[in-house]
C-alpha cells in the first residue's frame, strides 16, 4: 500500500480544507516546494498535489506552485485540479508530473478520459468525489445524479491507472476513512482504487492493512500529518511490516 500525503494548493500555498469549502482554508505551509521536500526526507515514496483554485476555475491556476514542487524533489507526483483538456494532460506530464488526475471531465467528457488513458498509458487517474453517494464536480461545488461505482464502471477498460476516491463529508474533519463506500468502489471494478477523506490516525493506517483492504492501492492523507497526528514514521513503518508496497 502507498500511503500519499497530500500538497493542496490554493493562492500558491499549501492549505487543507473541510469537506472542500474554499472558505475554511488553513494555510499550513506558505512554501509548498519546501513542504514537498519534507515529506520526501521523511520517506514517502510519492506526492498527492491537488490544484484547489484550478478545480474551480476549470484550468491550472498553482503553476509556479507545482513546477517548484517538481523543481525541488525526485519524488513521482500525481496532480488533480483543472485538467479538463489534452493540452493540459500532456503539458504537465511534459513538465514532470507522473500522473494526471482527471475529475469533473470524467463526467462530462468520458471520451477525454478514454482518449488520455489511450495516448499516455499508465499515466491517467481518475478522480470520484463522492458526497452522500453522489459524484460531486467543479471543484465539489456540484453533485451529478451519478454514483461512484456507475463512473468507475465506465472506465473498467479504459486503461485508467487508477481511480482515487473522496468521500467529501469526511475530508479534512479528521473522522476516519470511509472503509466501506471505499470497498464497495474497489470490488466494482478492477482498475485500483486509492482511498482519501478523512484519515485521521495511525488506526486508520492499521486499518488499511488489515486483509479486506488488500483490494486497495493506498491511501491519501493531509491533514492529519500537518496537525501532527500522525507520525510518518510509525505510518510508513507499519505499511513496511505489513508487507510493503504493493504498487
Amino acid at each position: 500500500m502507498i500511503l500519499f500525503p497530500a500538497i493542496d494548493l490554493k493562492e500558491g500555498r499549501c492549505v487543507r480544507l473541510v469537506q472542500g469549502d474554499m472558505e475554511q482554508a488553513v494555510v499550513f505551509n506558505d512554501d509548498p516546494a519546501a513542504q514537498a521536500a519534507t515529506f520526501e526526507a521523511q520517506g514517502f515514496s510519492w506526492l498527492h498535489v491537488v490544484d484547489l483554485d484550478g478545480a474551480f476555475a476549470g484550468a491550472p491556476m498553482n503553476a509556479a506552485a507545482v513546477d517548484a514542487i517538481l523543481a525541488r524533489v525526485s519524488l513521482p507526483v500525481q496532480l488533480g485540479g483543472g485538467i479538463r483538456e489534452m493540452k493540459t494532460v500532456e503539458a504537465w506530464l511534459a513538465k514532470g508530473v507522473s500522473r494526471v488526475i482527471i475529475g469533473t471531465a470524467a463526467v462530462r467528457d468520458p471520451a477525454f478520459v478514454r482518449e488520455a488513458a489511450r495516448l499516455h498509458p499508465g499515466k491517467i487517474a481518475v478522480g470520484i468525489d463522492a458526497k452522500d453517494g453522489r459524484v460531486a464536480v467543479e471543484g465539489w461545488a456540484q453533485t451529478s445524479s451519478m454514483t461512484a461505482e456507475e463512473l468507475g464502471r465506465r472506465f473498467e477498460d479504459a486503461g485508467v491507472a487508477a481511480i482515487i476516491y473522496t468521500d467529501i463529508a469526511r475530508d479534512g474533519i479528521l473522522k476516519g476513512l470511509n472503509i466501506e463506500m471505499t470497498l464497495a468502489l474497489a470490488k466494482a471494478v478492477s482498475i485500483p482504487v486509492i482511498a482519501s477523506g478523512g484519515l485521521a490516525s495511525i488506526d486508520d493506517v492499521h486499518r488499511l492493512l488489515e486483509p479486506d483492504c488488500a483490494l486497495l492501492a493506498g491511501a491519501i492523507t493531509g491533514r492529519a500529518l500537518y496537525d501532527g497526528r500522525i507520525d510518518p514514521a510509525a505510518a510508513l513503518a507499519a505499511i513496511r511490516r505489513a508487507g510493503g508496497s504493493r504498487a
